[in-house]
């Protein structure tokens, strides 16, 4: 199952390895699961979710628009 894992962390310019890190796990697992391949546990994903400010169900099990959300939430501020 692809997510949206991969294009947020780049969009907040954190790295795979930074991420993997932060989440006490191996760079080769946040690949892993940003391709669809495995996917993180309940806890690691509620840390995504805190990492990134986005409910991980937006990360990881909806056709969730970052871009458009993101672009929305910029103009909602003003």
């Amino acid at each position: 199952m692809k997510n949206k894992l991969n294009e947020i962390r780049t969009d907040q310019n954190v790295s795979q390895e930074k991420l993997a890190i932060l989440l006490n796990v191996s760079q080769k697992t946040v690949s892993s699961w940003e391709i669809g391949r495995t996917t993180p546990k309940p806890s690691q994903m509620q840390h995504i979710e805190d990492i990134f400010e986005i409910p991980k169900e937006d990360i990881f099990f909806t056709a969730f628009n970052y871009k458009n959300e993101l672009k929305h939430n910029k103009e909602a501020s003003k």
